[in-house]
């Protein structure tokens, strides 16, 4: 799966999971840049990414990412 791909996937998650038609990610982001990014609304992107890119993340993965640039390269790595 190209990274193209991912980010267009993982953004239309973003959008839906935190109703923001318009919001634009960029490998940067993180959820400091996003006010709807809350505890919640982690744990519901993090399902909704597993369940759209059929795959399980782990605690460690999870723990170690630092903006959506590192969620793109992991999904990569693990939908590959």
């Amino acid at each position: 799966m190209t990274i193209e791909a991912i980010e267009q996937r993982l953004s239309e998650i973003f959008r839906d999971v935190l109703d923001r038609n318009t919001l634009i990610l960029a490998r940067e982001t993180t959820a400091a840049d996003i006010e709807e990014w809350d505890s919640l609304a982690h744990i519901s992107l993090l399902v909704a990414i597993e369940k759209e890119f059929d795959i399980k993340l782990t605690l460690d993965e999870v723990e170690q990412l630092r903006n959506v640039g590192d969620m793109f390269d992991l999904i990569q790595r693990k939908a590959s």
